[in-house]
This record gives structure tokens, C-alpha cells and sequence, in this order.
């Protein structure tokens, strides 16, 4: 009911009263009483005189009554004002578009879901690419073997170094100049490539330098920006980009080559790297305490339930390392990349030597686990996510998701030797990789659990022993092909998959250990 309404309601008197009597005993105070009667919205007026001698006229208490009306007309008006203003201020809330009610932390996992979009899309063109420019300039396996590993050389010089400055920086400068630093190099590709082999190979090396810090930079910014119970969803959602990004350019790269020709893939490509660095400089802040625009709501939830607040000025090295917790995730990182780069890298070769497929169907057939990778890494941070906001302990949920990503894989490899279908070789490929997708939620979100202000230092670290267990991987699985089989390769990426799961238990924590 609106003030008006409950203010007419009442039965205040309409018209002057003829007589009043004044039969009272006079009071040293003049004062107006109001006070209810038995109806619900009624009430009574009790005048006391506090005037030298009792007042005999009903003239001057009806002007009385009357000041009295008047004053509380203008208690109506107020009333009706302040209604208005309430009312004004709900029709401009919904007045206000819902791009702009998006919450901004998630505008935020969303840049980043795009930038790791565009690392893999760039990454993976030259898997495709390579074909076409090794017919043109003449080069040999081991040459391409030579361009293909040169990306890993500046990649492994930046885990360490962008983490240390994301962390002392802002993670929007560093992710920024990933991502201007990789797209620029990717663009080069082409005039390099006609220059010569060695220009190649720096620009390769350069595109390296600047992926090399996105995951470090990406880590430092959700740590500040995504409160707890949000955590493993909003990585898995930008982790996934990066399998949707290979996805896309292994998709877009065989029809631009046979459009436009293979310079065509560099030149499209890194070029949207500046419409997202457009988006990025706008939008984006190191932290929600930098950004002017957020609403106040949003930057009190996120403020209360992010443990990372104040920057870091000097790393803790001996500290961070003494910690068992930092050696599991360094261990269970290699382990676990052990596998999955395997199977990343050499899945054309297996269709195509054990399964007997063509290189047109392999190729088709390699999108199969990276979409299901995108699919089981969000299915994984939702149920995470759950699990910590109905009270299990985020070292519990930790663990559980890990051991999926560990023990699902391992499982999945074992049964590769059992099946006599090529249906069934795949399916259990993509069940090995999509369960592997877990680890989103499992080792790949710990580093901000445990220390949320050394978060891109801590995924600098362990991603370094990753990237070194793709380079021996891949390296160590041709030497076991020379002088094996495709069961002995399995047989190693089970053993480090059941290593890293006793580790990861073992050692592994959800709470915080360094501040």
C-alpha cells in the first residue's frame, strides 16, 4: 500500500467539529499525541493546551486541527515522492541492458577462454600448414621434426618468467603481450618461411615466448578475479577453449589452404589477435579493485570469497619449495602431460598404422578428443563446483577429479590391446581423453588453491616439467616404435598415469599454504 493510501485510510476528521471541550487541566507542555484505536488504520488526536487559561473559542481549535492537516499534506507529498523515487529507481534497473548485468568476472573467464581459443588455433596451423610448405621448400622429416620442436624452445623459457610477472605485474599486461607477442609471430610466419629455414625457426621459437606465458598470466588473473565456488568451472571453460581452438584451426586451416594458399592460414589467424587486444584493453583489469565500472555487489562477492588480494614483490622460492604439496603438482603435471601429449601428437600415426586408416579420415578423426575434452573438462568443473558448494572439502573434490584424469586414461589405454574394431579403438581414445579432461579440475586448479598469490609462479613451475614431458614423450615414443610396439607406449603412459595418482594423493592439499 502506498503512503497515501494508508494515510487516507485513516479517520482523521473531514470537516471542523462545531464544539470541542476543553475541560482539561492545563499541562506546562503543548504537545499532539498520536495513538491507535481499535480499527486497524485508525487513530485519534489528544490536544493538550499548555496556553496561560484554557482556550473557549471552537474557531481556534479548528485552525489547530487545520495546521495540523496541512503539515501532515506535506508528510503526503513526501511520501508520494519517496514511492516515485523507489519506483524511478526499479524502472531504471530494468531499464538497463543485460550485457550489461553480466556479471563482469565472467566477461573476464571469457576473454581468456578466447585468447586460449586463439593460442591453439595459431598453435595447431602448422600441423596443416606444414604439408603443403614442406613440398614447396623442399624440406626433409627431419627438418619439419626441427620446425615443429623450435616452437617448444622459447615456450619452455616463459612458464617460470611469465608466471614470476604475472604475478608481480598484473595478469593483464602479461596476457596481453602473450597474446600481441604470439599473434605478430604467427603473421611473420610466411616472410620468414621465404627468407630462409633459420628465420623460420627464431619466429617459431618467438611464437613460443609469447604462449609460454598465457597459462601463468591466465592463473594470476581468475585467482583474483573468480571467487572459490566458481573456480573449477571457470577453468575448465577456459581450458576448453584451448581444445576448441584446435578444433577450429584444424576445421579452417585445410580450406583456407586450398582457397587462398598456405600464407593464408598465418595471415587470417594472427590477425585476430588484435580484435581480442581491442576487447582486452577495454574491458579487462588485473583485478576487480582496479576496475571503476563494477558494480558494487559484484566487487563485494568477489572481494569476500577471493583469497588472492595483495600483490606479490618478492617470490618465496625456498619457501614454495619446500612445500610436498608444490613437488605433487610438479610431478603429477609430468605425468599427466606424459600421456596426453602422446596421444595429441602421435593419434594420426596409430590410425593410420594399427587402425588402417587413410591420412583424410585420421585427421577427421583426431577433432573426436578434443571435443570430447571440451565437453568432459566443463562436465568436470560443474560437478567440482558442486561438490565444494554443498560442503565436501576442496582437498576431497581435488582429489577425486584428479584421480578420474589419472586412473580413466590408464584404464581406457589397457582395453586398446583388447579390441579387434577400429569403431572401438576410437571410442576408447576419446574416453581416454575425455576423462582425462578432469584434470581441469583437479591439478590444473590447485595452484590457486594452495597459493593463491604465487599462482602464476606455482603453474609456471609445474607446467615446465609438463612441456618437458611432452618433449621426451613424443621423443621417447619413436625410439619405443623403432624397437617395439604401440602396447609398449601404452605401457608407460599407464605407469606414470598410476605414479602421479599415489603422488597426487598422497601429497596433494586444497587449502592454502603459502600467503
Amino acid at each position: 500500500m502506498s503512503f497515501r493510501a494508508l494515510l487516507f485510510s485513516s479517520n482523521f476528521p473531514k470537516s471542523p467539529p462545531e464544539t470541542i471541550s476543553t475541560r482539561t487541566k492545563p499541562s506546562p507542555t503543548r504537545c499532539l499525541i498520536r495513538s491507535p484505536v481499535n480499527s486497524p488504520h485508525g487513530c485519534r488526536l489528544s490536544r493538550l493546551s499548555a496556553t496561560e487559561g484554557r482556550r473557549r473559542r471552537s474557531g481556534k481549535v479548528y485552525a489547530d486541527v487545520r495546521e495540523i492537516a496541512d503539515s501532515l499534506r506535506e508528510l503526503v507529498k513526501f511520501g508520494d515522492s519517496l514511492n516515485d523515487a523507489v519506483a524511478s529507481e526499479d524502472d531504471l534497473d530494468s531499464a538497463v541492458p543485460w550485457w550489461e548485468q553480466f556479471p563482469k568476472r565472467w566477461v573476464i573467464v571469457i576473454l581468456c577462454f578466447s585468447a586460449f581459443l586463439l593460442c591453439n588455433m595459431d598453435r595447431v596451423n602448422m600441423s596443416i600448414a606444414i604439408l603443403p610448405m614442406s613440398a614447396e621448400f623442399n624440406w626433409n622429416p627431419a627438418t619439419v621434426g626441427l620446425i615443429q620442436s623450435s616452437f617448444f624452445w622459447g615456450y619452455l623459457l616463459t612458464q617460470i618468467a611469465g608466471g614470476i610477472w604475472a604475478d608481480t605485474v598484473g595478469g593483464k599486461t602479461v596476457l596481453g603481450f602473450g597474446v600481441v607477442w604470439w599473434s605478430i609471430a604467427t603473421a611473420l610466419t610466411p616472410v620468414a618461411a621465404k627468407l630462409g629455414l633459420p628465420f623460420l625457426l627464431v619466429v617459431r621459437a618467438f611464437m613460443g615466448i609469447g604462449e609460454g606465458v598465457a597459462m601463468p598470466a591466465m592463473n594470476n588473473i581468475l585467482s583474483k578475479w573468480v571467487p572459490v565456488a566458481e573456480r573449477s568451472r571457470s577453468l575448465a571453460l577456459v581450458y576448453s577453449g584451448m581444445y576448441l581452438g584446435s578444433v577450429t584451426g584444424l576445421a579452417f586451416s585445410p580450406f583456407l589452404i586450398h582457397q587462398f594458399g598456405w600464407p593464408s592460414v598465418f595471415y587470417s589467424f594472427g590477425s585476430l589477435g588484435t580484435v581480442w587486444f581491442a576487447l582486452w584493453l577495454n574491458k579487462a583489469y588485473s583485478s576487480p579493485i582496479e576496475d571503476p565500472e563494477l558494480l558494487p555487489q559484484e566487487k563485494k562477492l568477489i572481494v569476500t570469497n577471493c583469497i588472492s588480494k595483495q600483490p606479490v614483490k618478492t617470490i618465496p622460492w625456498k619457501l614454495i619449495l619446500s612445500k610436498p604439496p608444490v613437488w605433487a603438482l610438479i610431478v603429477s603435471h609430468f605425468c599427466h602431460n606424459w600421456g596426453t601429449f602422446i596421444l595429441l601428437t602421435w593419434m594420426p600415426t596409430y590410425y593410420h598404422q594399427v587402425l588402417k586408416f587413410n591420412l583424410t579420415d585420421s585427421g577427421l578423426i583426431c577433432v573426436l578428443p578434443w571435443l570430447t575434452m571440451a565437453f568432459s573438462a566443463n562436465l568436470g568443473g560443474w560437478i567440482a563446483d558442486t561438490l565444494v558448494s554443498k560442503g565436501l572439502s576442496v582437498t576431497t573434490v581435488r582429489k577425486v577429479m584428479q584421480s578420474i584424469g589419472f586412473l580413466g586414461p590408464a584404464f581406457f589405454l589397457t582395453q586398446l590391446s583388447h579390441v579387434n574394431s577400429p569403431a572401438m579403438a576410437v571410442l576408447c581414445m576419446a574416453c581416454s581423453q575425455g576423462t582425462d579432461a578432469f584434470s581441469q579440475s583437479g591439478l590444473y586448479s590447485n595452484h590457486q588453491d594452495i597459493a593463491p598469490r604465487y599462482s602464476g609462479v606455482l603453474l609456471g613451475l609445474s607446467n615446465t616439467a609438463g612441456v618437458l614431458a611432452g618433449v621426451f614423450g613424443t621423443a621417447a615414443t619413436g625410439y619405443i616404435l623403432q624397437h617395439g610396439s604401440w602396447d609398449n607406449v601404452f605401457e608407460v603412459s599407464v605407469g606414470l598415469y598410476l605414479v602421479g595418482t599415489v603422488v597426487w594423493n598422497l601429497f596433494s592439499t586444497g587449502e592454502k599454504i603459502l600467503d
